[in-house]
């Protein structure tokens, strides 16, 4: 599976701290070995939109646009507002 990245992407990236960062390069790396690594909890959210959600670190997601074999990382947080976004 390839990844790709939107610019809301990076801009809540940078606003991250510095643990969380490096949770999500290491999250990363094990999604692009095997995306559906039981860790990561790898998942679509909304079938209609193609909106896959992954895990970053016990209180942080990414949600991408899987359109075939690619996803779109377009945001990252923290759960609570993951739900809030999602609910």
């Amino acid at each position: 599976m390839k990844s790709a990245t939107l610019p809301s992407f990076w801009l809540r990236y940078r606003e991250l701290s510095s643990s969380v960062r490096a949770g999500a390069r290491k999250a990363y790396r094990l999604w692009a070995e095997n995306p559906f690594h039981p860790s990561l909890h790898f998942k679509c959210i909304n079938s209609e939109e193609g909106i896959w959600s992954v895990r970053v670190t016990r209180s942080h997601r990414a949600l991408g646009i899987l359109e075939g074999d690619t996803v779109t990382w377009f945001w990252i947080g923290d759960h609570d507002e993951y739900e809030q976004f999602y609910s």
